[in-house]
Parts: C-alpha cells; structure tokens; sequence
C-alpha cells in the first residue's frame, strides 16, 4: 500500500468515459507527473484526488483512508493552480495565511508559518504588497508558498507554469526541484510539458486517451517507450519513428530500411535483443536524435554504431547542436549532430547510428516488441 494509492478509478460523465480503470501507487515523498497533451484525463484524475470531482467507480485513498466521499477541505491536500488563484485585496502574508486562519490554527502559528516559508521561498520582501504588485514568477511563489503553509499530506499542482515565459518557466522548475529536495513532500503534478515532466518528477505516469499508456521512471519512459505514443510524445525532439522489415543476416537480426535513393540500408540489431525470432516481420523503427549522429560524436562505448551514407535535407543550428534531417523509410529522421560539424544541405554524409538505442514496435497494435 502506498501513500497515495489510485485503485481502478473512473470518471464517468453520463455515458461518456473519460478516465478509464487507472492504478497508481504513490510512496510518500514521491514526485509524480501526470503527463499528457489536453483531454487524456489527466486533470481530471487530479482533481479526483483533491476531490474536486467525484469517483464513479474504483477508489483514492490518502495514508490508507478511502477519501471517497470525503470534502476537499476535509482531505489535507494543497493545491496549486495555473491561475494563481490568489485574493487581489489581501497582501502577500494574509494570502498565505488565509487557510490556516479557516481551520483555526492560532495566529502566532500562523505568522511563523508564514514566516518560516517566505524565508525558504525568498519572498520576505514581498509580504506586504499585493497581487497586483507582483511579477507572474512572484505570485506563483506566493501560491506554492500558500499551499506550504499548511503542511499538508499530499501537494497537488495543476499546470502551475503554464502561464510564465520560457526563461522564467525553466527558473521555477529548477526552484519546484529544488523545493522536493528540501522538503521530501509528496507531490502529483499535471503538464502537458514532457520536459517538465521528465526533469521534475521521480516517476511518470503518460496518459492518453483516458488511459495510462505508461508509467515508470524518467530514464525508463524516455529509453524504453511502451508504445509508439509514449515514443513520439516524450523526448524534444521527438523520437524518430519509420518503416523498417526485420531480416536475419548470418544467423543475426537487422532492420532493412529504405533510404531516400531506393538503396536500402541493413541496420545489425544487437546480439540477443530477440529480433531474430521476427524474420520478415514489418515493424516501426524508434530512435532517438542522439543516437543519429556524426561518426565522431557517437557514443564510444557502445558496441552497435552503423555508419550509412544519406542526403542530408535540413540543417538546423541549435547552439550546442546541430540537428540534421534525413530521410529513412519514408519518413524524415532527425539526428543531434556537434555544433562543429561541417554539414549542408543537399550533400550525401555519413550517419553514424546507435544501433543499442534503438526499439521496434508493431505497426498494427503500436505496442513495442523489442
């Protein structure tokens, strides 16, 4: 059992089924994001937890107590909102204080309280202004630190940073990050941002359609997608997704994949991966941009690099990068190549492919195979 456990939960609007049988386990301490792009449900399994929206079947318990039918106010979870939700006639510290103050808690408590987060937030400074007066970065510091105040069992943030720019969207990331680190609180957090979700959360759970289509540590839903959504909707750039047919050359398998002259190309997977057993099979082919790469930026410890010779279409200067774009099977595939790498369009150059990285799926179930 954990801290927070999700047990076949539903959510059902007359006969419209828009989260289907879901089961997460959350330990205490845990960082989970619930990602996905918008309607696969994943504010509504938030607000169920906060209990903002009824449980049509199934059940959410908080340390081991049933929460169906249980208030919000009853459940000692904290939110935070992408709107910031503060009150505009109430300055800083009163709206931090506001929720202690509804559950009675003293006021000595509670300007400690207030006190003691505005320190660990920085905003000491801010206390005496209203929201009015604040920067978009401020008042969502103001609204986590009106969620910390309380102390609550579980912290519930939906798309808290939707609403700030790019650069101060990465800076609060890094301040929510850090803010896990110190605190070890529990926390369930919604974005349709997969990079928000693979550098904030110690687990995800990628949702689509009303489904859990994975959930797993950042590092495993990022090198081993359980199916051809997960691949191509976590990851910037995406993973490169294409047509290949599986052959055995030599008693070993490769993914035969046609390049954009007609020639075709024989990726060798790596020895004991299974793909032998697939011979002649059609499958889609996933690998990320990094593993497609110039011959001197390949991973030099891996034992499955294959070089083939393509027409390069697109470069595309990134600073630190250079993403390169071919085509393969049809498709056009995307490769992360060193900033310094002499490469232009229109020219035929050498790939170097990290044959280790690579994953299959059935086209027809979408589901990986390999």
């Amino acid at each position: 059992m954990g801290f927070l456990d999700i047990k076949n939960a539903t959510k059902s609007y007359g006969s419209v089924k828009v989260l289907h049988e879901t089961d997460i386990s959350v330990e205490e301490g845990e960082f989970l994001v619930l990602v996905g792009p918008s309607g696969c449900g994943k504010s509504t399994l938030l607000n169920m937890i906060a209990g903002l929206e009824e449980v049509t079947s199934g059940d959410i318990a908080i340390k081991g107590r049933s929460m169906n039918g249980v208030r919000p106010a009853d459940r000692n979870i904290a939110m935070v909102f992408q709107s910031y939700a503060l009150y505009p006639n109430m300055n800083v510290a009163q709206n931090m204080a506001f929720g202690l103050e509804m559950h009675g808690v003293a006021k000595a408590e509670r300007e400690k309280a207030v006190a003691d987060v505005a320190d660990l937030l920085q905003i000491q400074h801010l206390l005496d202004r209203k929201p009015g007066q604040l920067s978009g970065g401020q008042r969502q510091r103001v609204a986590m630190g009106r969620a910390l105040v309380r102390d609550p069992d579980v912290f519930l943030f939906d798309e808290p940073l939707s609403n700030l720019d790019a650069k101060l969207r990465v800076d609060m990331r890094t301040e929510i990050k850090k803010l896990h680190q110190t605190l070890g609180t529990t926390i369930v957090y919604v974005t349709h941002d997969q990079i928000e979700a693979l550098t904030l959360s110690t687990r995800i759970a990628v949702m689509f359609g009303g489904h859990v289509q994975q959930l797993g540590t950042p590092k495993d839903i990022y090198d081993n997608p359980a199916n051809i959504f997960v691949a191509g909707f976590m990851g910037s750039p995406s993973m490169n997704l294409f047509p290949a047919t599986v052959g055995v050359d030599n008693g070993a398998a490769v993914a035969r994949v046609e390049l954009a002259d007609g020639n075709q190309a024989s990726l060798p997977f790596p020895d004991g991966n299974g793909m032998a057993g697939h011979d002649g099979r059609n499958i889609v082919l996933g690998i990320r941009p990094e593993a497609i790469t110039d011959e001197d930026g390949a991973d030099r410890k891996s034992q499955a690099i294959h070089r083939i010779e393509a027409r390069v279409e697109v470069t595309e200067p990134a600073g630190s990068d250079i993403f390169v774009v071919t085509h393969l099977g049809g498709k056009e595939v995307t490769g992360r190549f060193r900033a310094d790498v002499d490469v232009r369009a229109e020219e035929v150059f050498p790939f170097a492919i990290n044959m280790e990285k690579a994953v299959a799926f059935d086209p027809e179930t979408e589901k990986r195979i390999g």
